[in-house]
């Protein structure tokens, strides 16, 4: 069975009097693969830190039927929503398995945490399978190299039974060959959870996201596939302009929209 899925109606954050989240409305389907790009300051981050209850919002986010704006961030959590953030945050000096174990017992008492276990539990194992890390299972977290960490950090939220999974650009700094695998991971983990990317690679969106919406000055600017947000005039404008041009490796940066463009839209 595929995730639940994410609604979100007329959603609004302010800091200080700046509206950085300006009436957002999102439809992501159960089992969705949704990328969420758009220039810097766009509001993607901000959109995931007010589903996730990190900032004070207003509107409406329902997940699984129910409201989620309001609760505290460990309620949202328990409810099976969990984000990563720019930097993999792991037990650097622990294990790879037992990185999993500890996110896995996390509703787990203390003595029963204690206790050494005689083996390793099935959701463990089978985060191990999903992200590939079965052969690094008694490696130290902090020898890992930088995407492995990115999916070792995915591995603690499928071990806790993560319904609705938030990542924040999971293939900054990596390698080639790290972004593609990251991307069938995310293929995998969509089989039978919903997932939101935030995302400045465009060619990795491009070959990864089942859908898109561009944020763009804290709205909406567009939704739909690939091909219809690559095709939209507004969206080239705002922030695919240059993508039929030669790129500078990494991908197009976002900060480099001339400031008078983003001020128009």
């Amino acid at each position: 069975m595929n995730g639940d899925g994410l609604t979100v109606r007329d959603l609004r954050v302010t800091f200080d009097g700046f509206t950085a989240v300006d009436g957002v409305d999102l439809d992501i389907l159960p089992g969705d693969l949704r990328f969420l790009i758009g220039p810097n300051g766009a509001g993607k981050t901000t959109v995931v830190d007010a589903v996730t209850g990190l900032v004070k919002a207003t509107g409406s986010v329902r997940f699984g039927g129910e409201e989620m704006l309001g609760r505290p961030v460990h309620r949202i959590a328990r409810n099976g929503i969990g984000r990563t953030f720019q930097t993999a945050t792991v037990f650097e000096e622990l294990t790879v398995l037992q990185n999993l174990d500890i996110a896995a017992g996390a509703g787990r008492s203390a003595l029963t945490m204690l206790r050494r276990r005689r083996d390793v539990p099935e959701p463990v194992v089978r985060a191990l399978e999903t992200t590939g890390l079965t052969g690094l299972r008694d490696r130290p977290a902090g020898v890992l190299a930088h995407g492995q960490k990115q999916w070792l950090e995915i591995g603690m939220l499928l071990v806790q039974d993560v319904r609705l999974l938030l990542l924040d650009e999971p293939v900054a700094g990596m390698s080639h060959d790290e972004r593609e695998a990251t991307g069938e991971l995310l293929r995998r983990i969509g089989e039978d959870r919903t997932v939101v990317v935030i995302e400045h690679d465009m060619d990795f969106m491009r070959s990864f996201a089942r859908s898109v919406t561009v944020l763009h000055a804290g709205k909406v600017l567009k939704q739909g596939t690939v091909a219809e947000v690559q095709a939209d005039a507004r969206v080239q404008e705002v922030y695919l302009g240059r993508a039929t041009e030669p790129e500078p490796a990494g991908g197009p940066e976002p900060a480099a929209v001339p400031a008078t463009v983003a001020e128009e839209a």
